[in-house]
């Protein structure tokens, strides 16, 4: 059991769930039913967790040539591809059963394009094929808070498309970051990540691109769900926060430095989205 929890590579489920939780609270208008809350984050912990399994039955020979991935299930063999497709066959199915009888018939059809799109778009057409993978690629992580508003009104709003742009353009400088310091194992799977194929100073250029869209995102979230002003205050802070990494990462472009706008990333969302959940009980 443990080996098939791997599959669905939970670490990088709480980050979807971590934007699920305000989309439910913004969609509410204060706090949503704890039974749409719950379904919807089981839902889409199986979701996310199948689209993963998916993606590493069909990625289990380069998972065997880059060392981060090595000790995958299936790349070392511990699960067979054929038990790991009906796993995550399994797990997605009843995710879509989840949304479908619990949430709303618009969550349920996003869920699917979700999955679909993860594993179909990005594994098998973008991911080998374009350095500008994760940037497209990347639309399905920015599903889930377009999915909690559904799952709650059974339709999207303003606001959740502006949640989904700031997802959409935080997504490529968080993934090129990790992909800084894992360069040497996408080169040897000859997976064409952007710091594999591109200059650090492309890459640099494109962080701070895609950093200021979203930055300019994260402001119109607040202003269109009309939170309180604190909430922009703070918001801005957690943007100062990482544009302070990133410059130190452009003066001194390093693996360390990488790392480090890599977790700044992690924080400036994780911190972002609770001061929405926070600002609309407040508001």
């Amino acid at each position: 059991m443990k080996n098939y929890i791997l599959l669905m590579k939970l670490r990088v489920v709480e980050l979807l769930l971590v934007t699920t939780v305000p989309a439910l609270f913004l969609a509410s208008n204060g706090i949503p039913s704890v039974s749409v809350t719950f379904w919807s984050l089981l839902g889409g912990t199986l979701a996310a967790g199948g689209a993963n399994a998916f993606n590493m039955v069909i990625e289990s020979k380069s998972d065997q040539l880059m060392k981060r991935t090595a000790n995958r299930p299936i790349a070392t063999g511990q699960i067979s591809k054929n038990s790991g497709l009906i796993f995550a066959l399994f797990i997605s199915i009843l995710s879509l059963l989840t949304f479908y009888f619990f949430t709303t018939k618009l969550a349920t059809v996003l869920t699917a394009i979700a999955i679909i799109f993860y594993v179909i778009g990005y594994t098998l057409t973008l991911k080998t094929r374009t350095s500008q993978n994760i940037v497209w690629g990347g639309i399905a992580g920015c599903m889930p808070v377009l999915i909690g508003q559904a799952a709650v009104t059974n339709d999207l709003t303003l606001t959740s498309w502006l949640f989904f742009l700031l997802i959409f353009f935080w997504t490529p400088p968080h993934f090129w970051a990790l992909a800084v310091k894992y360069k040497d194992d996408y080169s040897a799977a000859s997976i064409p990540m952007l710091p594999v194929v591109a200059p650090m100073k492309s890459v640099i250029k494109q962080m701070w691109l895609h950093s200021t869209l979203m930055a300019v995102i994260s402001v119109l979230v607040i202003t269109s769900a009309k939170l309180p002003l604190w909430t922009l205050v703070f918001s801005l802070l957690l943007i100062v926060g990482w544009k302070l990494q990133l410059i130190k990462l452009t003066k001194e472009p390093n693996e360390v430095n990488a790392g480090k706008l890599f977790q700044a990333s992690i924080i400036f969302l994780s911190i972002y989205s609770f001061l929405l959940v926070i600002g609309v009980l407040l508001k």
